[in-house]
Formats: structure tokens, C-alpha cells, sequence
């Protein structure tokens, strides 16, 4: 019988979109089967144009802008997953600032992670080529199993003609 491997750090990348509320489910269920510790990862982009915002926003402008960002996205941790959790010591959530695959692999590295879910959002056809896929990028640059839960509602194939 193959023994299956026990992860110790599971790492769970959203964008609090409905297709990664479906990865959560997995990333969560790995982490209580192993007692292992859960990351909750979310990266916001960080600013192209930030030479643009310098010239129409002032600093603490842009300072308070970005505490609120963080709040609401620390509100968005607390109502989309930690609320699903009753022991929230085997659980971190990070919020990071930058390009998304840099940041993930980067934070892999960093904290020894064992395994990433992450949901990816289907796209096909020039939809997928123009905006690329995170979850692609991964798979193809990661040192460490990736587990992809794809999550779009399928059409029901056996009431189709």
C-alpha cells in the first residue's frame, strides 16, 4: 500500500472569488487531515503606475487608501473562511503586495510550504492568453506539489441534447 504524504504547511492562495472559496474547502480539509498548519495567502497587485498616483495623490492619501484596503481585506479573511474554522491556532493568514506568482513562489520558499491549493477560473480561448492563468504559472514554476481545483460551474452534460 503507498503511504500518503503528510503535509506539515499547506498553503492556500485566494483572491476571495467564488472559485477560490471551492479551493479553500481542499486546502482546509489537507490541513486538518495532516494537523497541519494552514497559510491563507492573498496578494493584491501592486501599483504599475505608482509614478501616475504619486503626481494626482499625496502620501497620506495613498497611506490611509491602503490601510483601508487592508482592513477590508482582513474582514474578507475573517467572513469567507476563519469564521468556517474553530481552531484558528493552525492558521495564518498573509496579505502581500506585489505580482502574484513572484509572490507565491517567493513565499514558498520563505516558509517551506509542502503543498499549494489554489482554484483557477477556466478561462480558455483569448480570454486565457491575454490575461494568463496564476494558477498555470505555478504549476510550471513550483518546487512543490500544486493542487488545482477548478471550480466553474460546469453545464449539467447529461440534460444536454
Amino acid at each position: 500500500m503507498i503511504e500518503y504524504p503528510k503535509y506539515k504547511k499547506v498553503l492556500f492562495c485566494t483572491d476571495f472569488s467564488e472559485n477560490s472559496d471551492c479551493a479553500f474547502d481542499y486546502a482546509f480539509g489537507i490541513a486538518k487531515r495532516d494537523e497541519a498548519l494552514l497559510y491563507i495567502l492573498h496578494i493584491f497587485s501592486a501599483n504599475p503606475r505608482a509614478s501616475y498616483i504619486d503626481n494626482y495623490m499625496t502620501k497620506e492619501y495613498w497611506d490611509k487608501l491602503k490601510v483601508t484596503m487592508l482592513e477590508d481585506i482582513e474582514k474578507k479573511y475573517d467572513s469567507q473562511y476563519l469564521s468556517q474554522i474553530k481552531d484558528k491556532t493552525k492558521v495564518k493568514t498573509v496579505t502581500k503586495s506585489g505580482r502574484e506568482v513572484e509572490e507565491i513562489l517567493k513565499f514558498i520558499r520563505e516558509e517551506h510550504i509542502d503543498i499549494i491549493v489554489i482554484g483557477t477560473h477556466g478561462r480558455t480561448g483569448i480570454q486565457h492568453v491575454l490575461v494568463g492563468s496564476v494558477a498555470e504559472n505555478i504549476v510550471r514554476r513550483s518546487p512543490i506539489p500544486v493542487f488545482i481545483i477548478p471550480c466553474k460551474k460546469q453545464p449539467d452534460l447529461d440534460s444536454a441534447g
